[in-house]
């Protein structure tokens, strides 16, 4: 008989040993790199019942870091069809246990000993499991004896980062620990929020190249499909959400094409919105045209309004802040430099007693005439690394002196520079800095990453972390927006607080 089989043909199968008085055992896991730990782990499970069914996480639900699965769904099936101990294996169809547990109603579930504790399980999956369990009838078990880990052997012997970044890891686990990381992130949820800034819609149309135009020297682009996502100030938000207890959101949207209902529909749900109006501008759209296969940027066209904002709605803005300001423990500044943070806005934010995080971004629509030292104050600036040295007016100055002029500028006691595949640099008040390495594996697209660095950093720098850890935080949260298009979803706290399990093991 061929152990492996699909996840219904093994549901027949057990409900056949089951009338033949069979007792069923069943495990379930990732299993990826197979070892000791695992072979010992089935073989005490083997000995509760009869039967030992095996289902395994198929590689689309593996949510542990971008090095994991190493090995694919059905080698990680064949390997454990291999095993004498083991009767069938099944790759699973869901995320968890839970649904096939309820296929299944084996007699026994069985987990390893590292399992036994469920309040130490920050993802919750054994506490759901568990009442799933007693749900069908079944006994929880788990199996006690030598423990490895999978990731930490990936991590050792198959990981995909380079030398250098590997090292820098070795010594970053010295320094700090998981707990360490977490209890940042946790006290994020004590955080009221407030974000401030452009409201973008970022418009991703897909296309192919379909040749030269015959009567004109341009290339011919078939249209595919389209997609569109709140970004600027609103991704922002969302992002923000995903770690701090309450957020709110003050941002302008157009009086023509204002997409509010979209907006709406697009924010998280601890999210509240505060928009104005501009009476003579659309929302602003950033229309991207992108080859469909390789999702290559080709061109990309602004549509927004030339006029400023009128003096009453900025009056109406400043008058909102100053009563409000002092609800918030943090305020993010996304100003992109389309209009929505005008001066006035900008001197009401400054003056105030708010912990201010600023970030201020150069683009095709303010190249040259926007930089972050239109803020005298701030508590914490993030910046890329292009904005430092248009700020400086320095296009090939070692990096840490200019970041010295910044911050002497704005007064700010932490500082972030992000760098792409380079990383980040952190500075602290005292002017010290220190390099966190980028871990990124699959880049998808760049729009995003440094709102996502920023959502994150922001909190943790409120939140007075040390600013190694507020870099590293940051730069597992931009490895991962870099493998979702545009601002498609946000990550997940869950998704992060995996992703940095698997790195620092």
């Amino acid at each position: 008989m061929n152990k492996i089989q699909s996840i219904e043909e093994v549901a027949k199968a057990v409900e056949k040993y089951k009338a033949m008085g069979k007792k069923i055992v069943h495990c379930h896991g990732c299993f990826d790199l197979l070892h000791i730990g695992h072979l010992r782990h089935f073989q005490q499970a083997r000995q509760l019942g009869d039967v030992l069914v095996v289902t395994v996480t198929p590689d689309r639900f593996v949510d542990k870091g971008s090095n994991h699965p190493a090995f694919p769904e059905g080698l990680r099936a064949e390997a454990l069809s291999a095993l004498s101990c083991v009767d069938l294996v099944a790759i699973n169809q869901w995320p968890t246990a839970v649904e096939t547990l309820r296929l299944l109603k084996p007699d026994f579930y069985v987990k390893g000993v590292e399992f036994r504790q469920t309040g130490e399980d920050y993802t919750g999956k054994i506490g759901i499991e568990a009442a799933v369990v007693k749900e069908v009838g079944a006994q929880l078990q788990f199996t006690g004896d030598i423990v490895f880990s999978s990731t930490n052997l990936i991590n050792r012997y198959l990981s995909k980062f380079s030398d250098e970044v590997t090292k820098y890891l070795r010594l970053f686990r010295g320094r700090y620990q998981i707990d360490d990381l977490f209890a940042v992130l946790d006290r994020m949820e004590s955080l009221s929020v407030l974000v401030v800034g452009d409201a973008i819609l970022d418009d991703y149309h897909y296309v192919n190249a379909i040749g030269k135009s015959s009567k004109d020297p341009i290339l011919a682009l078939k249209h595919l499909s389209s997609d569109m996502f709140a970004g600027g100030a609103v991704a922002i938000a969302n992002q923000v959400a995903q770690f701090a207890g309450r957020v709110e959101l003050l941002t302008v949207l157009g009086a023509k094409d204002h997409h509010e209902t979209f907006l709406r529909e697009s924010l998280s749900e601890n999210v509240t919105p505060r928009f104005y109006i501009h009476p003579d501008a659309p929302t602003l759209i950033k229309r991207r045209y992108l080859e469909g296969y390789a999702l290559t940027k080709l061109f990309e066209v602004y549509i927004e309004g030339d006029t400023p904002l009128p003096r009453s709605v900025e009056q109406e803005m400043r008058g909102w802040l100053t009563e409000h300001l002092s609800r918030f423990d943090l305020v993010i500044v996304a100003d992109y430099g389309h209009g929505a943070i005008t001066d006035g806005l900008v001197k009401t934010l400054v003056d105030s007693d708010a912990f201010l995080a600023v970030n201020t971004q150069a683009n095709a629509g303010n190249r040259g005439y926007h930089t972050v030292s239109r803020y005298r104050r701030a508590d914490y600036v993030c910046l890329a690394e292009p904005e430092v040295r248009l700020e400086c007016r320095s296009l090939h100055d070692e990096i840490h002196p200019l970041l010295d002029q910044v911050a002497r500028k704005l007064s700010c006691g932490k500082m972030a520079v992000t760098r792409g595949k380079r990383g980040s640099i952190m500075r602290d008040a005292e002017g010290d800095t220190v390099e966190v390495p980028a871990f990124v594996f699959n880049a998808v697209d760049r729009v995003g990453a440094g709102d996502a660095f920023l959502s994150v950093t922001a909190p943790a720098a409120c939140l007075n972390a040390p600013e190694e850890l507020i870099g590293f935080v940051g730069n597992v949260l931009g490895s991962l927006a870099v493998e979702i298009i545009g601002n498609k979803h946000v990550v997940k706290k869950l998704t992060l607080k995996k992703h940095i399990t698997s790195i620092m093991k």
